[in-house]
């Protein structure tokens, strides 16, 4: 658990997003695709979490 400027992030939190690219999308474009996933599914602002990182979160490739 991570606890942040008032955002709360749990272990098991998950987002699922397509990307053009095959690079990690955590560090993509400033990761602003997996940001505005978990804005759109948990209300989480991730960037004031300051959890928009590779520490915090892992990208996973399925397909």
């Amino acid at each position: 658990m991570k606890l942040t400027n008032g955002v709360r992030l749990e272990r098991g939190m998950s987002v699922d997003v397509v990307s053009p690219l095959q690079s990690n999308p955590v560090i993509t474009n400033g990761g602003q695709i997996v940001a505005d996933a978990f804005m759109r599914v948990y209300g989480i602002d991730l960037r004031r979490a300051n959890a928009l990182n590779t520490v915090y979160l892992d990208a996973q490739r399925i397909g």
